[in-house]
């Protein structure tokens, strides 16, 4: 997701947070476990840790230690982030997996499982495996050279094996059963991926390819189940037609006339369908084993902002840096202008999902 497309999104979080807390509602009572000092009380709370997968709406940073484009680790990023630090979130400010971090008193900031700086505490208390650019579908990630989910599923596997050495194998798993692990991705397999590029498009339709990456997104929550995941929540596609990079692509009055393609985000409402539809076969299977798998839905108040039903937003049709219809990564840099009150910009009509 690009500056342009997330610049408020600090604001958004706001407004998403009755969803941020059915999830923690749903996994969790509030831990206070700020600022722990050992680790019989970091795998005691009913949250031990916050573990994070998918694409750049839960990426603070690991793009920053991998060779690839897509990075956001300069100013105008950041802006409004502690001491203007441009962290490599793609947005102005604080990520929701860090307002989910802060609610449940884990910590004020998720950091990326790539920072060799890392320290134990961190680790405890959790880490955010996510890359920006990256989807369910294999192909989408190479499209940028980013972090697929199967390799940040081998970096989960990673995390425990250090975890291990730490704080020995039960505490391990205890810790992990009793994390809360959440999982943003699919925006870039069909924005980046086949609405853009040809490949998928050759042998997929959109309802077979809805079901590919619905395919790909069970076999990795099955992958989490597998390493001992048992609270995962699982966040749905948001209204794609209001994404400032579909309307300047795809719509025939891009630069006069910028509103939502319903085309686009009836993809998404069909998307979402199945992916509820699969999450609670998932977890009537699961009904036993004490594990839980919930859908987390984005569309409905993001389609809510792009169509002004609430939050009051001054602008709904552009974003905050440079031309709001298409800026992301290295497009949206140091010399690009910025809005001087992104809160008062939506967060959906804005810019590319990454």
């Amino acid at each position: 997701m690009s500056y342009a497309f997330q610049h408020s999104f600090t604001c958004f979080c706001n407004f998403f947070f009755p969803h941020l807390f059915l999830f923690v509602f749903i996994f969790s009572s509030k831990a206070t476990a700020r600022n722990l000092t050992s680790v019989d009380k970091a795998v005691n709370y009913s949250a031990s840790a916050i573990l994070i997968f998918g694409d750049s709406t839960v990426d603070p940073g690991n793009n920053n230690y991998i060779t690839t484009p897509f990075r956001s680790n300069f100013p105008p990023y950041g802006k409004d982030f502690l001491n203007q630090a441009a962290t490599g979130r793609f947005t102005n400010g604080r990520l929701a997996d860090d307002f989910i971090a802060n609610y449940v008193g884990l910590k004020d900031h998720v950091p990326p499982y790539l920072d060799p700086n890392l320290s134990t505490q961190e680790l405890l208390t959790g880490v955010s495996f996510a890359s920006a650019g990256s989807g369910f579908d294999p192909l989408t990630p190479t499209i940028s050279n980013v972090i697929s989910v199967s390799k940040q599923l081998e970096y989960l596997k990673e995390y425990k094996a250090k975890l291990k050495e730490t704080i020995g194998k039960e505490k391990m798993e205890q810790l992990i059963n009793n994390a809360l692990f959440a999982v943003s991705a699919g925006t870039n397999d069909f924005v980046v991926n086949y609405f853009t590029i040809p490949i998928r498009r050759r042998n997929y339709t959109i309802p077979t390819y809805m079901d590919f990456v619905l395919q790909q997104s069970q076999q990795f929550m099955q992958g989490l189940l597998d390493e001992g995941a048992r609270r995962i929540g699982v966040v749905g596609l948001p209204p794609l037609g209001c994404l400032p990079v579909v309307i300047t692509m795809y719509s025939d009055n891009a630069f006069y006339k910028r509103e939502c393609i319903d085309n686009f985000s009836s993809i998404a409402r069909d998307y979402n369908l199945k992916l509820q539809t699969q999450l609670n076969a998932m977890q009537l299977k699961l009904a036993n084993s004490g594990s839980r798998i919930a859908y987390l839905d984005i569309y409905g108040p993001l389609e809510d902002m792009a169509f002004h039903r609430n939050y009051d937003f001054d602008v709904v049709n552009s974003g905050c840096c440079g031309s709001g219809y298409l800026e992301a990564s290295f497009l949206c840099n140091p010399r690009s202008a910025v809005c001087p009150d992104a809160s008062k910009f939506d967060g959906v009509v804005r810019g590319e999902r990454g």
